[in-house]
């Protein structure tokens, strides 16, 4: 008789980025898999390995992080998140909800559109209580020009120039399906919207917007860095600490 499956569960969660290494376990430090990792065997009574929907760097956010668990017992899920959200104390990562899926379903493969964020506040005075959640931008930014830069990368495009030179990815073509630069007040948000991104790209893209809105890059500088295909021609990389992964898109379950 074939062994039943065990119960796979899906995890939706955020967390602040700042104290951690990033989402993947290290040897350098403390990451948030193994925070969770960590809560579920309290709870749980077992070493669980858990899948991600994307691993965040160093310092990058998450308000809707995904990731997948497989357990021997058949947890109801309001008792799941809560449980696991007292092992976590005091650490900044909480499970916004579990629920039971199908053994099918993977965090990572099953994802068909991940969404990002990137906040700037743009002003002459210092942070305070958004230090470290957003990247302070001193120069005026014009976020008009932003947003027509931004049309630029819109696309499937060779994303060579605003991939990490470490980025494993077997291919840098991917298809950027949301640029949007939206400015309200002092802060201004980019949101971006593919199915995935490479090493960096986010950040990479960001960095060069902001060359546009301060003026020291035209639109045409931007179209010439993409037709570059060349890492050398990216504008800065914005810093990690304005970034989060806000959402990540599943499609229907597959027919078996």
């Amino acid at each position: 008789m074939p062994r039943k499956p065990m119960p796979r569960f899906k995890l939706t969660l955020e967390y602040d980025g700042a104290p951690f290494v990033g989402w993947q376990r290290q040897t350098n430090g403390l990451s948030v898999q193994e925070v969770i990792e960590t809560a579920l065997e309290a709870l749980c009574g077992e070493r669980v390995r858990i899948r991600g929907a994307g691993r965040t760097d160093t310092g990058v956010h998450a308000l809707g992080q995904v990731a997948h668990a497989d357990l021997s017992k058949d947890w109801r899920a309001d008792v799941l998140r809560d449980g696991l959200n007292a092992h976590m104390r005091p650490q900044p990562v909480a499970i916004l909800s579990a629920a039971c899926v199908p053994n099918t379903f993977d965090a990572r493969f099953s994802a068909i559109r991940r969404h990002y964020l990137y906040r700037i506040i743009n002003r002459r005075a210092p942070l305070t209580v958004e230090r470290g959640h957003v990247w302070l931008v001193k120069r005026k930014l014009n976020a008009s020009a932003m947003q027509a830069a931004a049309g630029v990368l819109l696309g499937c495009h060779d994303f060579s120039t605003f991939r990490a030179s470490q980025c494993q990815a077997e291919s840098p073509v991917r298809t950027l399906e949301r640029l949007d630069v939206v400015r309200n007040g002092e802060e201004i948000h980019i949101l971006a919207s593919a199915r995935s991104f490479l090493h960096n790209q986010v950040r990479s893209i960001v960095g060069s917007l902001e060359h546009v809105g301060s003026g020291k890059w035209s639109i045409m500088d931007m179209r010439a860095a993409l037709d570059a295909r060349d890492r050398r021609r990216c504008g800065m990389v914005a810093p990690p600490e304005g970034l989060y992964l806000a959402k990540v898109d599943y499609g229907p379950p597959p027919v078996v």
